[in-house]
């Protein structure tokens, strides 16, 4: 019995050697579920690429082209992507937390249900992105494009959108309680059915007659501000 009993063990140990966790390969070319993670893949062009499911944590990707690319379901956490091209890219689920896409273009990019809690996008171009059901909690959007973005069902809590550009953008049942607005456009969007927002979130906004806030809320007195 105890011959029996080390046999099973070392087998058991040489399986899970033989199916222990993969490691990064930066070598690698692109394709569904690779490994990135850690790699710089600075400047490189990877339009309509396909990365579903691929593990990017923490991959310099700066000034790339995934213009159309599928990243869908793909970690991109702590990843880095400064004005990197992600115009018409498929990023539904992917997890894009504490990644930095500052100045990125994302314009008309599909970000539906995907997490980017406290990621930055300060002067990115998401004008008309599709963000439905994200999650956007701690975001930051100072100065972001967000011309004719869909917000429905998202969770903008505590999001920063100073002078953000929100001009026809929809919000349907988003939750935009804590959110900072200051100077941001509202111009023709549609807070209609928006959960959270305040008269004092609204005070320091600058929408027009177009806009559509929630029954309850008046606009503020200073409609149309001055362009941030």
């Amino acid at each position: 019995m105890a011959n029996c009993s080390i046999r099973f063990w070392l087998t058991l140990g040489l399986f899970c050697v033989l199916a222990g966790p993969s490691f990064a390969d930066c070598n690698d070319g692109p394709g569904p579920g690779v490994d990135w993670s850690g790699c710089q893949k600075l400047n490189r062009r990877m339009a309509g690429d396909d990365f579903r499911g691929a593990n990017l944590v923490g991959a310099n990707l700066t000034s790339s082209d995934l213009s159309g690319a599928n990243l869908s379901g793909a970690n991109l956490r702590e990843a880095i992507l400064l004005r990197t091209q992600l115009a018409g890219a498929n990023l539904t689920r992917a997890d894009l937390g504490k990644a930095m896409l500052n100045r990125a273009n994302l314009r008309g990019a599909d970000l539906s249900a995907a997490l980017l809690v406290k990621t930055e996008l300060d002067r990115a171009d998401l004008a008309d992105a599709r963000l439905v059901g994200s999650d956007l909690q701690g975001g930051e959007f100072g100065r972001a494009s967000l011309i004719n973005a869909d917000f429905t069902g998202a969770n903008l809590q505590g999001a920063y959108l100073a002078r953000a550009d929100l001009s026809n953008a929809r919000f349907g049942n988003a939750d935009l309680s804590n959110a900072d607005l200051y100077l941001a456009r509202l111009a023709g969007a549609d807070l209609s059915q928006v959960i959270g927002l305040t008269a004092s979130q609204l005070a320091t906004t600058c929408g027009d007659d177009a806009t559509k806030l929630p029954q309850g809320l008046a606009p503020p007195t200073t409609w149309p501000c001055l362009a941030p």
